[in-house]
């Protein structure tokens, strides 16, 4: 079927990929906009794929403070070039992962970065826990397994779900800016501060908060 300017344009709105890229994803979904939506995404996922191993040692250190001076963040994230690294979609998508981190107080980016002490001390108490729900021994290996993933997804930058869409990790994030972009991202490193942690406060959930902006 013929493929309007206005579906490469509506395309290109919910995407942010290419004209060609979105003319020919159309084609190949018969004008059907979701299934072109999701050809680009498997596209670019392949493409972020290759880009992966490439050097990014440009980039920039954003800061995020959230309005009532409480949650700190700075966040390291690397690209290609300088010229990637001075564009409003390479900046905007920087302060998003800054906010996210606020709202969601990952402590690593990956799970590569978890210690072996921590992890294997969580395996024991995920053992424990299925022991003492009654479940058999020979399935406790591969309930502390799953688990584990959960545990990986609620510490981890690139394996939390993004506060500002629920159908996308962070990891996600990064590799359909690598396709758009055409330069390899990397989410280096982060520090979060909270005003008083450590210390007995009174209790309030500053993380609501910075989610709540982000919505704005």
């Amino acid at each position: 079927m013929a493929v309007t300017a206005a579906a490469v344009k509506e395309l290109r709105e919910k995407t942010g990929a290419g004209m060609l890229d979105c003319k020919k994803a159309l084609e190949e979904a018969n004008g059907d906009i979701e299934k072109a939506s999701e050809i680009l995404r498997e596209k670019g996922l392949a493409a972020a794929a290759k880009k992966a191993g490439r050097l990014a040692s440009e980039g920039v250190v954003e800061s995020y403070i959230h309005a009532n001076g409480r949650i700190g963040v700075l966040v390291e994230v690397n690209c290609e070039t300088d010229f990637v690294a001075n564009t409003d979609q390479f900046r905007n998508f920087v302060k998003d992962v800054a906010m996210h981190i606020a709202a969601m107080s990952p402590k690593y980016v990956s799970r590569e970065e978890v210690p072996s002490e921590e992890l294997e001390k969580e395996k024991e108490i995920l053992r424990a826990q299925a022991l003492n729900e009654g479940k058999p021994e020979k399935i406790v290996e591969k309930m502390v397994e799953g688990r584990i993933n959960k545990y990986y997804e609620e510490i981890c930058l690139l394996e939390q779900t993004f506060v500002k869409d629920q159908d996308k990790t962070i990891q996600t994030l990064v590799n359909e800016k690598i396709a758009t972009i055409g330069e390899n991202i990397s989410i280096r490193r982060f520090v979060r501060f909270e005003l008083g942690e450590g210390l007995e406060k009174k209790q309030e959930n500053f993380a609501e908060e910075v989610m709540a902006q982000m919505k704005q």
